[in-house]
């Protein structure tokens, strides 16, 4: 499967303080992930270097090269930030969730399940969501996702009756 070069981070929600500071709402794991880049991209083009950055609740707030006031940082507000794959230290195994959308399903007999079409975020794990010739909802726990092979886009699946 190929892999986008970048991947979508989040969101700058607000202008924090006078200084210029963001408030950054994060869709990577962790803000504490988040915060080791130091570079970030509003619309996949335009670089904006990172000065410093803080955790604040499940936010990030951010100071960006060149945002020195609240009206700088406010033409920001709402804008979608990007980071680059390759600016990404992933431990092993680890992978980004665009990753593996559109994967093929199989179970562990190989027979085909369908294609991963959605992960679910809840509480107690991602579920992701499998469409073939039925829809099948299976948490990602070990005991029902026995392997990811992002690089061939294949996940081998335990499946249990009424999944």
């Amino acid at each position: 499967m190929e892999k986008k070069a970048f991947i979508e981070a989040g969101r700058i929600v607000n202008t924090h303080g006078v200084q210029g500071e963001v408030k950054i709402e994060v869709w990577l794991d962790s803000p504490r992930f988040f915060k080791s880049f130091k570079r970030l991209y509003t619309d996949r083009e335009t670089e904006l270097t990172v000065q410093s950055a803080r955790t604040h609740k499940d936010f990030v707030i951010a100071k960006l090269e060149g945002v020195d006031d609240v009206n700088a940082a406010m033409t920001l507000k709402g804008q979608r930030v990007w980071v680059k794959r390759s600016d990404a230290a992933l431990p092993s195994g680890a992978f980004f969730l665009q990753d593996i959308i559109g994967a093929r399903v199989v179970d562990e007999s190989g027979n085909e399940v369908g294609t991963l079409t959605e992960v679910m975020e809840t509480p107690a794990s991602n579920v992701y969501v499998v469409k073939g010739e039925t829809e099948h909802l299976i948490p990602a726990v070990p005991a029902f996702i026995l392997s990811t092979d992002v690089d061939a886009g294949v996940i081998t699946v335990h499946l249990i009756e009424g999944m």
